[in-house]
């Protein structure tokens, strides 16, 4: 029989059943949280995994597309490789509970986040996040949690915990954050431009939240835990330790540590390891050389952290001999790349990212495939690579892993509140950030070239947005002490204890990403981050980026398409289009053909009534928007049109006004003088000006070429016709527009 807990969450029942379902796993729950459903186990292998240096822990949040009534798109139809949102919510399920294992702990534990049924009111990452925490604690994994997780709004000023789908949509603030009882653990936000002192407040909300989270947690443990198990601690050898401590010496680590310059470090240290592997490997005669030499490198990295970590503590001295609230040099630099649509180079320090900004029609949206059924199309994209070169090692590219996907989304979500909304800038956008050089915080300097990349492209972005990181030493003897680093560069990121990034504007705050490798952070180091992460990003801002473009530029790049959107009422959309796309076919082909190379156009049309009109030709763009406004708009007599002579009567000429749009002009109407004959004044495929004089009681059109010339009078304009016959075979009257079918999606 299985045993339910349950606890109140901002308004909605939290449920969480033991003992239902997966009784093989380490430990397993299934928490309800609304009609949102997810299973979440933990698994730990029975003995470490040999020959590593790092605890083998893998978080996966599975989608399963039947939780919102889905099936698959695509011709396989089962779920592949996981979504970027799968990853992204793998992600905050990793990272408050990876620092609250053993650090000597080596075997592999599997956290598996399943999500049966999802509620849009009640968001299935919250529920996994609390989940994961409730099955460790409940299994025989050693773990020093449990954490507690909720996702914070604000709507009209007001912070929300956990809000629901609309006041998501209306929110300022996408804020996740994780803690303990005591400490914060991760931080990951969107914003929209918040001022530092409002995410505080969001920040210190949630964790209040997170407290009775962790209470809740901790009542479920107390009754269903299971003794935690003991496992084998891989250390490093006491006394290989010592002999490389003593062999090295204080004087040589520090002097090997401390350059400017990554390889300079990378070669001394280097030497070291070259010298003191020779020196004492065979000391060790009990062990084989392999694993003698594998435990003195582990030695003097442990060496060379504790000494860095002191210098810096204790001396307030960094590698580079930097102050600790200094940024290293800074470059800023746009038009690096001909014939693309916008690039920039932004570099600090030896950290340099290219981003190259593409501007393309809406109809290269990405379509989503996920459980959000508030998001399927996603029109900015940003995508980050990091290619082994950038940090001087030899390793075959095999696509961009988990930190790719994370970084990337942290960018994506830095620039999102900036960029203009479609109606004004009808394009999809997409970013690609090329790390050729990391030396530390390189998905900071892929949000500052991505903005002057956007700016270069001419994207009319209300504000540039600058990132930086700031890292955190703390006493290892648990004293208390600690120093905030702004602008860590890579040997301060490995070393350090936080790795708190955040981006943003001169009026606040749009993205946060918060990384630490301790057991949390008070309020006051989150204040002081925040704080100086705001002074440091004006600083990059004054002195680097605006000297290079401070303002997006009037025009997009002469290598980017033009797009005009037309918006029209969805019921007319089959006008524009025709059966089986015969009108906008038409369209197309008297704008210059489907080749934009030569002139042409492209249409794109949404079921929501927008029209794209895609091309590098304004002309042709122009003539077919006049065209679809003209098939979409009720004729209005009185007006001068444009149109083509499509046939010929020996009462008068067919003109046509837009595709399936056609009126008559009467042979009296053709000229100001009689004409024994129609043709003696126009010809088939002729261009005139018409004037609408009427729409007749069957919706027929009555034009007149005559009212369009100099000196015509009223008494001219008067028209005696015979009845108008039909056409031959039938068919809809002119004028009487083509109600074709409705568009089923984009075309």
């Amino acid at each position: 029989m299985y045993r339910t807990y349950e606890l109140e969450l901002a308004g909605s029942l939290l449920k969480v059943e033991v003992g239902r379902v997966a009784e093989l796993a380490g430990g397993a729950c299934v928490v309800r949280y609304g009609d949102t459903v997810v299973l979440c186990t933990a698994t730990a292998s029975e003995k470490p995994r040999t020959g590593i240096d790092f605890f083998p822990l893998s978080c996966d949040y599975e989608e399963r597309l039947y939780a919102v009534g889905k099936i698959p798109g695509g011709f396989i139809k089962r779920e592949g490789r996981p979504t970027e949102n799968a990853v992204l919510s793998s992600r905050l399920i990793d990272r408050p509970i990876r620092p609250l294992f053993p650090d000597n702990m080596r075997n592999d534990v599997a956290v598996v986040a399943t999500v049966w049924s999802v509620d849009q009111d009640h968001a299935p990452e919250v529920a996994a996040m609390i989940g994961a925490n409730i099955a460790l604690a409940i299994s025989d994994i050693p773990f020093g949690g449990p954490v507690g997780s909720v996702n914070m709004g604000l709507v009209d000023g007001e912070l929300i915990v956990n809000p629901d789908a609309q006041q998501r949509e209306n929110s300022l603030l996408a804020l996740t954050v994780s803690s303990t009882k005591n400490k914060v653990m991760m931080i990951e936000a969107g914003a929209d431009e918040v001022p530092e002192d409002v995410m505080y407040k969001a920040i210190m909300r949630a964790h209040e939240e997170n407290v009775r989270i962790v209470e809740f947690i901790e009542s479920i443990a107390a009754i269903e835990a299971k003794p935690k198990r003991e496992f084998e601690k891989i250390e490093i050898p006491a006394e290989i330790f010592d002999a490389v401590k003593d062999f090295v010496g204080d004087a040589r680590m520090e002097a090997a540590v401390f350059f400017d310059q990554k390889q300079l470090r990378d070669a001394a240290v280097g030497q070291i390891k070259e010298e003191a592997t020779e020196a004492l490997a065979p000391k060790f005669a009990d062990m084989e050389p392999e694993e003698a030499a594998k435990w003195i490198n582990e030695a003097i990295y442990k060496f060379e952290k504790q000494t860095v970590r002191r210098m810096i503590l204790k001396q307030s001295k960094r590698p580079d001999n930097r102050g600790l609230d200094k940024i290293r040099r800074l470059h800023s630099e746009v038009d690096v790349i001909p014939r693309v649509h916008g690039s920039a180079i932004f570099a600090r320090g030896q950290t340099q990212v290219l981003t190259v900004t593409t501007l393309a029609s809406m109809s290269n949206v990405q379509r989503l495939d996920g459980l959000d059924l508030g998001e399927e199309m996603k029109r900015y994209m940003h995508h980050y690579n990091f290619p082994s070169f950038s940090v001087g090692e030899t390793r075959p590219s095999r696509g961009p892993g988990r930190r790719e996907i994370g970084h990337g989304a942290l960018a994506e979500r830095a620039l999102l509140p900036v960029l203009p909304p479609e109606e004004d800038f009808p394009y999809a956008i997409r970013l690609v950030s090329e790390v050729v050089s990391s030396n530390g915080s390189t998905s900071q300097a892929s949000v500052c070239g991505s903005s002057l990349s956007l700016m270069a492209a001419g994207v009319p972005i209300k504000r540039a947005v600058a990132g930086i990181s700031v890292g955190l030493i703390t006493d290892d003897d648990g004293a208390g002490d600690y120093v905030l680093l702004t602008d860590i560069q890579g040997i301060e990121d490995f070393f350090g204890d936080m790795d708190f990034k955040v981006a943003g504007t001169t009026q606040g705050i749009t993205a946060i990403q918060m990384d630490i490798k301790i057991d949390g952070l008070t309020p006051e180091i989150i204040k002081a981050s925040l704080e100086q992460c705001r002074d440091s990003r004006i600083v990059i801002l004054e002195e680097s980026m605006n000297k290079a473009i401070d303002t997006h530029r009037p025009q997009i790049s002469q290598y980017a398409p033009k797009i005009v959107m037309v918006q029209i009422d969805p019921d007319k959309m089959g006008e524009v289009i025709g059966p089986r796309g015969k009108v906008i076919h038409r369209i197309i082909e008297e704008c210059g053909g489907e080749k934009l190379e030569n002139g042409g156009i492209t249409i794109d049309t949404m079921d929501d009534g927008k029209i794209y009109v895609v091309g590098y030709d304004m002309d042709n763009i122009q003539k077919a928007v006049d065209i679809i406004n003209t098939i979409v708009l009720e004729p209005e007599v009185g007006k001068i049109y444009n149109g083509k002579v499509v046939r010929i009567m020996d009462f008068g000429a067919f003109v046509e006004i837009a595709p399936e749009k056609d009126g008559l002009v009467h042979i009296s109407q053709l000229s100001m003088g009689r004409l024994d004959k129609v043709e003696n004044a126009v010809k088939i495929g002729d261009m005139i000006d018409v004037k609408l004089m009427e729409i007749d009681d069957q919706g027929r059109l009555n034009f007149s070429h005559k009212a369009t010339l100099p000196g015509v009078k009223p008494e001219d304009l008067v028209v005696k016709r015979p009845p108008r016959p039909s056409r031959p075979g039938g068919g809809r009257p002119p004028g009487g527009g083509d109600r074709g079918r409705k568009p089923e999606g984009r075309r």
